[in-house]
């Protein structure tokens, strides 16, 4: 059973930063790539930002490329969302996924934290 555990959300004015932090059990080395997904108030999951474990490929949304950054932490089992630049329609519960193959999509992914929440006012 791999577990996945998401903090470092919270309520930030726009334009402000956060770093989120998924911490994984140790049985996460298994599965080979991570991933951020978010979903706003009364709309669907979208794909955030995607990392292999290694660090040495990762890839964006469009909205998210040039102000987030996904990061990986082998030794900690740690995977980081740093989001700057913030805006208003950021605002969702950003989760963690663990998967074996790096994809945009939901169901490629296996294990899902429980989200942390980020609210970002005007």
């Amino acid at each position: 059973q791999v577990l996945l555990t998401e903090s470092g959300g919270g309520l930030v004015q726009a334009g402000g930063s956060l770093r989120l932090s998924c911490a994984a059990s140790a049985d996460i080395l298994g599965y080979r790539v991570m991933a951020w997904f978010r979903q706003a108030p009364g709309k669907e999951d979208e794909f955030v930002a995607g990392s292999a474990w290694s660090g040495g490929t990762t890839f964006y949304a469009d909205f998210a490329e040039g102000r987030f950054t996904i990061s990986t932490d082998n030794a900690k089992n740690t995977v980081y969302l740093q989001l700057n630049s913030l805006k208003p329609q950021d605002t969702a519960v950003y989760c963690c996924a663990a998967g074996a193959i790096l994809s945009r999509e939901k169901n490629r992914y296996l294990y899902w934290g429980q989200g942390t929440r980020v609210t970002v006012s005007s």
